[in-house]
């Protein structure tokens, strides 16, 4: 039986979150792999609390229910960690953590007490602001996630994300967020 590596996506309604996992999941299936994509909605509301999932496979995915026991935690808004959100709830125990935050990784790993596991950090929202002019930290998660997860390609990614916003943004929208998923798969630090 294949491995299927399970993701899920921690962030607040209105950071791109969901469409993250949905980019995610494109990109994945562009090189061949079997995906899943879904989302978990509490209040309904700008800056509430979400998660969103993946599943990624090189064989056909049978299950269809949440993810419990992630590979993967990618956390969009740090302040989740201090907010009430168990971020580790049910991951492996050698997860992969994914952290949009300006502080070093060691003291990341004490907030969240974490022992195990491998933590990578990455300025996204500084990225985001830099690029974009706006607080939207989801494309440089997703070159993030890409690098550490080696799931997906780069190439590949870009080609997602122009596929995805193609439809709705301008050129220069669409410029902006390729470039900030190049400095998320080039700037994220991990230890």
């Amino acid at each position: 039986m294949a491995e299927i590596l399970e993701f899920r996506w921690h962030g607040r309604g209105g950071q791109g979150t969901v469409t993250a996992a949905k980019v995610f999941a494109e990109a994945a299936l562009a090189e061949d792999k079997f995906i899943q994509a879904f989302p978990e909605y509490g209040p309904e509301r700008a800056g509430a609390p979400l998660a969103a999932y993946n599943r990624v496979s090189d064989e056909p995915i049978y299950i269809h229910c949440a993810v419990k026991n992630p590979h993967y935690v990618a956390v969009v808004d740090a302040t989740l960690l201090t907010g009430g959100v168990d971020v580790k709830k049910g991951a492996h125990e050698d997860a992969t953590y994914l952290i949009n935050t300006t502080k070093p990784a060691s003291e990341v790993r004490e907030i969240m007490g974490l022992s195990g596991g491998k933590l990578f950090t990455i300025d996204a929202t500084g990225i985001s602001r830099e690029e974009l002019d706006r607080p939207l930290p989801n494309t440089p998660m997703l070159g993030a996630i890409a690098k550490i997860s080696g799931e997906i390609s780069l190439q590949t990614l870009t080609d997602a994300i122009k596929l995805r916003l193609g439809k709705k943004f301008s050129d220069k929208i669409i410029n902006a967020n390729i470039k900030m998923a190049e400095r998320g798969f080039g700037e994220v630090k991990g230890e």
